[in-house]
């Protein structure tokens, strides 16, 4: 390979090199942003962890596990 094709080639990798790391940090920053409207607008907080309730109901009165 000629020398000014090991430049172009060089110059062409940083110029990738810039792009990835731009694309990146702009990836971040729109998902970053997206997670926290969710969760300003409490999308988790009305999920129920349906086992947990189902797990109390098979407690039995006494503290043993089964059926009441």
């Amino acid at each position: 390979m000629t020398e000014a094709a090991k430049q172009v080639a060089q110059q062409t990798g940083e110029r990738l090199d810039g792009i990835v790391e731009t694309v990146r940090e702009r990836f971040d920053e729109l998902t970053r942003q997206r997670f926290t409207d969710v969760v300003k607008e409490g999308r988790f907080a009305d999920q129920v962890d349906h086992r947990i309730d189902q797990g109390r109901a098979e407690v039995r009165p006494d503290g043993r596990g089964g059926p009441g």
